[in-house]
């Protein structure tokens, strides 16, 4: 499974619709027949987003003909196909989907419906704190699934919906994001805590008077 699954107790058992509109249909004695190489790109990047980034997430793609349904996407204030809806809210239109805008949509909206359960670990490679919170993991004998954020965009879009409105829009999110047993901790720090395991005192930086670093009187005398 290339991207993290929404899993645990649902506050709302439906899957997550997208829907697109296409340059197509009839509407009275109107009929499009001429293809939109837009609306098929579209509907191929919603397919394979769904297969990649959102893997996993319930989603139902409806695909419709613009013309024949028409005043349903301009009750959104949409009008020029192709227009992608993620529930009720247009993410595209006018042009080809931008896949990363749809898949942040879609999980933002699954972390709504979805809780998280069991251990989980969002992290990176060349990650030395991801690494100590994987250590202090396996040597409490806890079992976790590890998401790696940059191999796998959806795990990305996922600990950003999710961490964010824990800590807050302002706040920078790093890896790792942990949670335990359903519940989120933080990061390696936290999970030290959280096990009761002694951290490592980090050394401290060599600093001049009032707080300064050491080098701010050089450059002033120099």
């Amino acid at each position: 499974m290339s991207s993290p699954t929404p899993s645990g107790p649902a506050t709302s058992p439906e899957p997550i619709r997208i829907t697109v509109y296409r340059w197509a249909g009839k509407w009275g004695p109107f009929k499009i027949k001429i293809p939109c190489g837009e609306c098929a790109v579209t509907v191929d990047i919603a397919k394979d987003t769904i297969g990649k980034e959102l893997a996993g997430v319930p989603v139902e793609l409806d695909v419709r003909e613009w013309l024949s349904e028409w005043w349903k996407p301009l009750r959104l204030g949409a009008w020029h196909a192709p227009i992608t809806v993620v529930e009720k809210e247009v993410v595209a239109e006018g042009e080809a989907l931008n896949r990363g805008v749809l898949a942040e949509k879609v999980m933002a909206e699954a972390t709504k419906r979805f809780a998280v359960t069991g251990t989980r670990l969002f992290g990176k490679d060349n990650c030395p704190h991801c690494e100590r919170a994987k250590t202090y993991l396996k040597d409490a004998g806890i079992a976790f699934t590890y998401h790696d954020v940059v191999a796998n965009p959806g795990a990305m879009y996922e600990m950003f919906a999710r961490v964010k409105p824990i800590v807050g829009p302002k706040t920078p999110i790093t890896t790792p994001q942990v949670w335990i047993d359903g519940a989120y901790i933080g990061g390696a720090d936290q999970v030290a805590r959280h096990l009761g395991i002694a951290e490592e005192k980090k050394p401290r930086k060599r600093r001049g008077f009032l707080g300064l670093p050491f080098w701010a009187g050089r450059r002033a005398a120099a």
